[in-house]
């Protein structure tokens, strides 16, 4: 049950992962970010994503701290999530990388650590060290981002141990109703980048109307659609007025019709790169 922010799935490995949690895409080292995942923290979040090439894991990790030592809370409380980079996919190279995700968030393990995207001839060597990371316990779960259902039935031939997670970009005009319904049938739990569009679904008419109807904003809607659907979600931001706000979706819920459509706004369309199309 999705009551609140500590609320939980468990993924096919048992590692129970919050439904919610802080993304800091584009956040830049600093205060700001420190700030941030402080807040986010103090309000009920416990699950912060980031990634090496985001270039910002030492502010994340600082502000876990600063959290940690400001509210009492324990790391193993915590779900912290990064990915290797494109440039380190390789055996030897991506458990390196993972040792430098480390040392700058300043952690001695992962709660989940994912690779970014599907790099032809790459991510295999990478998915080998990934799954040797887990068997020494030095991550407690792993993954994938902007996998297609063909990266995936490709990495399966092969892997040992199946992801666990695929982090894909996921919001009403892209709704991956293929990738979903695989990933569900594979237990490969899917979790939402850019859940919001970047900001550019927050003057749509039709969500406006259903965020109306809930006393809610569309942010709202959108993040409990998501929830909804069986997708972990991690919205953005820095404010704290609007990381508040992005966590009060646990208290209403979107009817069958609403979520319908919701569904009936998908256009393919993409704000990020395509995986099958992407200048690696």
């Amino acid at each position: 049950m999705m009551k609140n922010l500590q609320s939980t799935t468990m993924l096919h490995n048992g590692v129970k992962m919050p439904w919610l949690g802080l993304g800091v895409f584009k956040v830049e080292e600093g205060q700001e970010l420190i700030n941030a995942v402080k807040t986010a923290i103090k309000h009920g979040y416990r699950s912060v994503d980031t990634a090496a090439i985001y270039g910002n894991e030492i502010g994340v990790g600082q502000g876990i701290r600063e959290a940690v030592k400001e509210t009492g809370i324990a790391r193993e409380d915590l779900f912290i999530t990064s990915k290797v980079w494109n440039s380190e996919l390789g055996y030897a190279s991506t458990i390196a990388a993972y040792e430098e995700s480390l040392t700058k968030l300043g952690l001695d393990y992962l709660d989940l650590y994912l690779i970014h995207w599907p790099v032809a001839g790459k991510y295999k060597e990478a998915w080998r060290a990934l799954e040797t990371l887990y068997k020494e316990g030095r991550v407690k779960a792993i993954g994938v981002s902007n996998f297609q259902i063909h990266h995936l039935e490709d990495l399966m031939k092969d892997a040992e141990i199946k992801p666990m997670v695929n982090q894909v970009e996921y919001h009403p005009r892209l709704t991956q109703k293929e990738l979903s319904d695989f990933c569900r049938k594979q237990d490969i739990q899917l979790e939402a980048w850019s859940p919001l569009m970047a900001g550019q679904l927050l003057d749509n008419t039709d969500l406006q109307e259903i965020a109306d109807k809930y006393g809610k904003s569309i942010a709202q809607v959108i993040l409990r659609w998501d929830l909804q659907n069986g997708v972990i979600t991690i919205p953005k931001s820095t404010k704290e007025h609007r990381i508040a706000e992005n966590s009060t979706v646990f208290d209403f819920e979107l009817t069958a019709d609403d979520m319908k459509r919701i569904d009936s706004l998908n256009q393919n369309h993409r704000v990020g790169p395509d995986p099958d199309n992407f200048d690696f």
